[in-house]
């Protein structure tokens, strides 16, 4: 076999997933090669996702290196990966979900969201800025950009008291000492594709190829779940400034998917929830983004990219 090109953004935590990706695949006997390609969102970390214009924030320069064939395929963070990958691309696998749940992060183990005290939380995100707004207007937010080792950083520096983060990320990259509250997903329900892995390629890439890599790589039960939720955020055109969320999980069967999702006004004084259940996860994400819409999230969403 031979030796595929992985590309991947720099950072400590794309690299924990890069060399998870290169040491599955070379289990199975396929030869990796890492390449490190920096990317818009990780040079330009003075303004928010939001003011950069969040389509391709981290994807745009790894695409290019798949087009032109120097990688052949890259590795994200399934949340960071656009909804629409356009003619060109294509997502062949997702690797098993991680635990889903945002986190409280703080060297204060006694500090908690519940507890009515308030305090700093840092975060870059407009989703989980607009949850706290909506169910802890008590906390204060200060915009977090940076990779989770700046961020950790910037915490013991005193920017902020906490950081709001995935529990994914924290869990990879050893932190999880500093966990001061696992948030209940029914709250606040992810960002669509957190805890998973996407692996990207050119559509042109050598079928064998995309075959053995997804035969690795990919977790069945995640890709289902996964293509709900892309479904879902295609549908509404959210990017990753847009405070959009979406979680699907198996039921106690194990055959139909149940879908909560929705969105939240950048304030969040307003937000929409609605939850679809199926077995088909594309038909079931177009269906829970048009039912949303029609209950006023196409004004939520009008109000928002007018703001942003």
């Amino acid at each position: 076999m031979q030796t595929i090109k992985l590309g991947t953004r720099g950072s400590k935590l794309a690299l924990w997933q890069a060399y998870f990706v290169k040491e599955t695949l070379e289990a199975g006997g396929v030869p990796v090669e890492i390449v490190i390609i920096e990317t818009k969102g990780d040079k330009i970390l003075d303004r928010s996702l939001a003011k950069i214009g969040s389509k391709g924030v981290f994807t745009e320069e790894l695409e290019e290196k798949l087009r032109s064939g120097e990688i052949d395929i890259a590795q994200h963070s399934a949340k960071d990966l656009q909804s629409d990958l356009g003619e060109d691309f294509e997502i062949i696998a997702f690797t098993e979900r991680e635990k889903i749940n945002d986190v409280l992060v703080s060297f204060d183990k006694s500090l908690s969201l519940d507890s009515g005290k308030p305090f700093v939380v840092g975060t870059s995100s407009t989703r989980r800025v607009a949850m706290l707004k909506h169910y802890y207007p008590h906390i204060k937010t200060v915009d977090m950009r940076g990779n989770l080792q700046t961020r950790m950083g910037k915490l013991e520096s005193g920017v902020c008291d906490a950081l709001l983060l995935a529990y994914a990320g924290v869990h990879r990259m050893g932190y999880e000492e500093h966990i001061a509250q696992l948030i209940p997903s029914t709250t606040f329900t992810p960002a669509v594709g957190q805890g998973s892995v996407a692996i990207e390629c050119a559509v042109t890439l050598a079928s064998e190829k995309k075959a053995i890599i997804r035969q690795l790589l990919n977790h069945a039960a995640t890709e289902q779940q996964l293509l709900a939720e892309r479904a879902f955020l295609k549908r509404l055109q959210g990017g990753c400034s847009i405070p959009v969320f979406g979680l699907a999980q198996y039921d106690e069967t194990q055959t139909n998917l149940r879908l909560a999702g929705g969105i939240i006004s950048l304030d969040g004084s307003t937000m929409l929830r609605e939850e679809v259940q199926g077995s088909v996860p594309e038909t079931l994400g177009t269906q829970l983004a048009e039912t949303l819409l029609h209950k006023g999230g196409d004004r939520i969403l009008q109000a928002i990219k007018a703001q942003l």
